[in-house]
């Protein structure tokens, strides 16, 4: 199936129409309207070069917040209170800092400056969170995504000490549950996420989560 080509005019395809490995669309701009209503759409942006490329994976990787998972190793860290949780207190510092991690197999980051002064200015108005972990005043682990109704969109996680972005992730499950979030999108798979609850669930099943809950 043809990927297709974005110019300036405000459009995505239907999701249906991605290719097997998830790639629907590539160029276009990322404005803040492309990308809420990529977002609302189930669609993220994904890096390889300069040329923005936009995804729809099916099957799609979820997590449900009431099927967190929190080993014993975790629950000791919890209790030993190693770490300290804020949200949106740094989310600058988040984003560069997951733009800045060194991940195994990955030449680079997929995290433009465009990409990152574009989520810096969602945070501004409210749509892009942050969750952080601190060692007494220094940050050494969060994550960013979108939220958007009741629907977490989650973007990358960083860790610079043993467990502080699981510390992260499960702290800001526990309050997404608070306000009533009702899925948390994970995007693609990761070892890391599953081992915390995350699986995967049909495209046609996720969008329609969507349309409910956005």
């Amino acid at each position: 199936m043809p990927i297709h080509a974005l110019n300036n005019t405000l459009w995505f395809p239907p999701v249906s129409q991605a290719n097997e490995d998830g790639l629907l669309a590539m160029g276009g701009d990322l404005s803040l309207d492309r990308l809420l209503l990529a977002y609302k759409r189930g669609i993220f942006p994904w890096f390889e070069g300069e040329t923005p490329l936009w995804w729809c994976p099916d099957p799609r990787f979820v997590l449900y917040p009431n099927e967190l998972r929190v080993s014993k190793s975790m629950q000791a860290v919890f209790k030993k209170r190693t770490f300290r949780f804020t949200m949106n207190q740094a989310f600058s510092q988040v984003i560069n800092a997951c733009k800045m991690q060194k991940r195994i197999a990955q030449d680079g980051t997929w995290i433009t400056d465009d990409l990152e002064n574009s989520f810096n200015e969602l945070h501004k108005l409210g749509f892009a969170i942050s969750a952080e972990a601190w060692e007494g005043k220094d940050l050494v682990g969060g994550l960013y995504g979108i939220q958007m109704g009741k629907v977490f969109f989650g973007e990358s996680m960083f860790s610079n000490s043993s467990n502080a972005s699981k510390y992260a992730f499960i702290s800001l499950v526990n309050e997404l549950i608070k306000q009533g979030i009702t899925i948390i999108d994970c995007q693609v798979y990761t070892a890391h996420l599953e081992s915390l609850g995350a699986r995967m669930i049909d495209r046609a099943d996720f969008i329609a989560h969507l349309e409910k809950h956005i």
